[in-house]
């Protein structure tokens, strides 16, 4: 693929590289939980990501589609309609999803503990008495 950067020496080597690779893209989880809840339309997408540009989701669908990830269908209809869906590959990601939304919920639950000036165990913090 023209202007796509080189895959890392390890990359289907070692499987940490493999994934970081593959989901380098700052959007790339957000968009395949996205898809994951169905086929949708870019239209659909963009309203999901609102501060995500039209080129960049474009770049993500295309780079996961290229990486077996993403499937993309073109109808040929007036006004033409595309529609973006995961593939089995992409589909198995879905435990892993579901452990970064529980993992991300555990961080948010932390920061609020934090913010409200309590420390990991729950306790208020010494240093705010």
């Amino acid at each position: 693929m023209a202007g796509r950067k080189a895959a890392p020496e390890r990359f289907g080597v070692c499987p940490y590289v493999t994934a970081q690779w593959l989901l380098q893209g700052k959007w790339t989880i957000v968009l395949l939980h996205c898809l994951s809840e169905g086929t949708k339309r870019f239209g659909e997408l963009q309203h999901m990501m609102p501060e995500l540009t039209h080129s960049t989701l474009s770049s993500q669908l295309k780079r996961l589609e290229d990486e077996g990830l993403v499937r993309r269908e073109a109808f040929a209809e007036v006004p033409p309609r595309v529609e973006y869906s995961l593939t089995e590959l992409g589909r198995s990601f879905g435990p892993v999803l579901d452990d970064v939304e529980a993992w991300g919920q555990h961080y948010i639950d932390y920061l609020h503990a934090r913010d409200a000036g309590q420390n990991d165990a729950g306790e208020k913090d010494a240093a705010t008495d």
